[in-house]
């Protein structure tokens, strides 16, 4: 009988009767997170021996032993795999046995596709906190200390697999002591590829706007600190960018930032020292309190306590953006100064966030007083996260640091696919083998440098692993700047609806199959039939998908421009409701408006038509708090939320209608209701969001799908979402919501790629 190859021995190196040995393959987050180090000290730890290395997939271990130790070996490999490490996956094949009598971390492997996860930046570990705390460590008060389960990751990039060489840590040598502690499997910084200490890695500087050097090292810290804490603007380089920093309780400092950024009214976020001080200043919940603690340190949308925050840092708004520091840098800053700071990203409204100090000093020269720079190369923009705590979770409304490039599975996706996403809060997604990549938060088309940015992104990601792009997704819309750039790349080319790349993204993040009803609110998209869509209701079942239902349609007079005057949009809403009666309502409710807006409703000229909800939302807004205009995306419709927070309401009437196989909802008798009241504006404000949220139940059981998603850029306010959410759980169906993906239109990349790989269509 012939000897099975996959048997062996080993004894002092030799082969005896029952010795194994297998190669995983693991996929996942398996780079520069402590992985290799982690599977060395469990080998060693359980007298298994063999070797581990990075890959361009993610790790290779072979491991050799007696079949029951490799056994364990692999379930603890899965159990006791720290944090932010996770694996995706892990292949095991069975080798023949081999002369072997250790264990050991080999040189990374550069054969087949690149497909290996890269991880975000991570926020500062709470050992690495205590080293810079420590006055007898030698990297206290270190601002670039870090460790495998911390640092800076996807900033610092410039290929895989993730090694120093591959880094902008490339040009910095370990000194003798980084050294030895990157070759010691038994410290945390075993082949953590950022190790930096105050000997050799990077430092800081205090420039003036002209860019001489005020101070270095420490002194600049401390410099930096003393004028922040004088009410001084400075720009701080982070990780991924600068941030323009003051004080959070000086009302001079931070409307003398908002005048300099020309930022008038979107709130700004605040940095602060402790979750002790967050509680302070909003009232947290568990789960928020878990956002603003956890490895990802995004900036979490809370109820404000009103207190200890300058009025305009986030003025007539209810809510306040919070969040803890989440680099050595930002945590020495908090401690010198001891109040909140504002941490506002280090950019003119509407551009990229800088990350070059000698640009900076161009782009700062109006608005930074001084700047604290370092001499890390920073390889890619990287913006703050924001998250919001929804009913069915922490749902991420701009993903970016902490999150992106964060890979999701989709077992039919093959590489070569790039998605362009939308024209406003635009990221891009790339298909790699069994997942797509999904590209942080690059902002708003309009402005040229963000076109250049998305340009570059459109490049990095599919660079950074190996990629060819073969195909590529777009918008439906024709004239959005992402659509154009498809349009000159000379490849195939595949429009998706624009309502159906949101159904799509939420159906896919929450893995739902058989028939599903998407309700895809936003402010607008181009429809199939030429009109502009915002209010729609789809079922996707498989690779089929239909517009069953949608709002009541209402006119846009001028166009585009309505989404910044709401008045507009009252008046088409009125006009729609009640004829000409509804333009008389219109004329005595919004005195600031332009009286040539009846003759173009009663002719239609330069009218377009609309089933937009965020549309409606700004007439709401107009006609019942008074709100005619928005000073940023969205911001009538956020003040008309806000009004609304912690008042019980019934909602106004509302009525669907059925067409064939069309259902409209008919928001009219709820605006007029409203338009005609006398009750506070509190009052009518969560009247009109019940009214809504009654009408998405109505069409949900007119329709009688069980799974139903919530989805588009409506589905960030929280009190639509809650009113909507608990009456479906409550008449039994089950709802869905963003957690992951954006629901606004930072998804929707995601959803062209998934609808472009799963053929799904959209029949008419």
């Amino acid at each position: 009988m012939s000897k099975d190859p996959y048997e062996g021995t080993l004894e002092n190196g030799h082969a005896t009767a029952s010795t194994r040995r297998l190669r995983l393959n693991a996929w996942g987050c398996v780079q520069g997170v402590g992985f290799r180090p982690f599977v060395y000290r469990l080998a060693r730890e359980m007298g298994i021996v063999g070797s581990v290395s990075n890959s361009a997939q993610g790790a290779t271990i072979e491991i050799q032993g007696e079949e029951g130790g490799l056994a364990q070996f692999e379930h603890r490999l899965r159990t006791e795999l720290p944090s932010p490490a996770y694996l995706a996956g892990l292949e095991s094949i069975r080798l023949a046995p081999q002369i072997c009598d250790r264990f050991e971390i080999l040189e990374s492997e550069r054969t087949g596709p690149v497909t290996a996860t890269i991880l975000p930046d991570i926020a500062t570990c709470p050992k690495c906190l205590e080293e810079i705390s420590d006055p007898s460590n030698r990297r206290y008060r270190y601002p670039f200390t870090n460790c495998t389960h911390c640092g800076p990751r996807y900033s610092i990039i410039s290929g895989l697999p993730y090694d120093r060489p591959n880094t902008s840590m490339a040009g910095f040598n370990m000194c003798p002591d980084c050294l030895a502690e990157y070759r010691d499997p038994a410290d945390r910084r075993f082949h953590a590829q950022p190790i930096a200490c105050p000997v050799c890695g990077p430092h800081l500087e205090l420039w003036d706007p002209d860019g001489w050097v005020v101070s270095r090292f420490d002194e600049a810290l401390t410099g930096a600190a003393a004028a922040i804490r004088s009410g001084q603007i400075v720009a701080v380089k982070g990780i991924g960018g600068f941030h323009l920093v003051v004080r959070a309780d000086d009302e001079e400092a931070v409307v003398r930032l908002r005048a300099r950024k020309h930022r008038e009214s979107k709130p700004m976020a605040v940095m602060v020292p402790t979750i002790e001080v967050a509680r302070r200043l909003a009232k947290l919940s568990p789960d928020e309190e878990r956002a603003l603690t956890g490895p990802e340190c995004p900036i979490v949308i809370v109820t404000s306590q009103k207190s200890g925050l300058a009025p305009s840092v986030a003025p007539a708004n209810p809510n306040v953006g919070l969040m803890l520091p989440y680099s050595p840098i930002h945590h020495l800053l908090l401690e010198a100064i001891g109040v909140p700071l504002v941490a506002t990203s280090g950019n003119l409204s509407e551009e990229p966030i800088c990350i070059n100090e000698r640009e900076a000093l161009i782009r700062f020269s109006n608005l930074a007083d001084l700047l604290l720079v370092h001499n890390r190369p920073i390889l890619r923009p990287v913006d703050d996260s924001i998250v919001r705590v929804m009913p069915q979770g922490t749902m991420a409304m701009r993903r970016a640091r902490g999150y992106a490039p964060l890979p999701f599975p989709l077992e039919e996706a093959k590489p070569g696919l790039l998605a362009m996403g939308a024209h406003v809060k635009s990221s891009i997604a790339v298909s790699l083998s069994g997942s797509i990549v999904v590209g942080q938060h690059i902002g708003d088309l309009d402005n040229a440098d963000t076109r250049t940015r998305l340009e570059d992104e459109a490049r990095d990601i599919p660079n950074l692993f190996e990629l060819q792009v073969a195909a590529i997704a777009h918008d439906l819309h024709p004239d959005y700047a992402s659509t154009l750039m498809a349009r000159e790349s000379g490849l195939p080319l595949t429009a998706v609806q624009h309502h159906l790349a949101h159904a799509v993204a939420c159906i896919v993040e929450n893995e739902l199959s058989g028939p599903v009803l998407a309700v895809s609110w936003d402010g607008t998209g181009y429809g199939t039939d030429g009109s502009v869509w915002g209010g729609e209701f789809f079922t996707v079942d498989g690779s089929e998908a239909r517009r069953i239902g949608h709002l009541r349609p209402f006119f846009l007079p001028g166009g585009e421009i309505a989404a910044h005057e709401g008045w507009r949009s009252a008046y088409g809403a009125l006009f729609a409701a009640l004829g000409k009666e509804g333009l008389t309502v219109a004329q005595i409710l919004l005195m600031d408006s332009d009286p040539r807006i009846v003759q173009l409703l009663q002719s239609g000229a330069r009218c377009v038509s609309t089933t937009s909800a965020g549309r409606l939302f700004d007439a709401a807004a107009a006609l019942g708090a008074g709100f005619v205009r928005s000073r940023f995306e969205g911001d009538a419709a956020m003040r008309f939320e806000g009004i609304s927070e912690g008042i019980s309401a019934d909602p106004y009437p509302i009525e669907i209608h059925r067409t064939g196989d069309t259902v409209e909802l008919d928001w009219g008798p709820a605006l007029v209701a409203m338009a005609q009241s006398s009750e506070p504006l509190g009052v009518r404000s969560a009247r009109f969001h019940e009214a809504l949220s009654e009408g998405v139940l109505l069409v949900a059981q007119e329709l009688g799908f069980e799974q139903v998603v919530l989805t588009g850029g409506c589905f960030q306010n929280r009190r639509l979402t809650l009113g909507v959410w608990n009456r479906l759980k409550h008449a039994g169906f089950t709802p869905y919501g963003h957690r992951r993906i954006p629901p606004n239109d930072g998804g929707i990349a995601f959803g062209q790629a998934v609808a472009v790989t799963r053929k799904i269509r959209l029949l008419t």
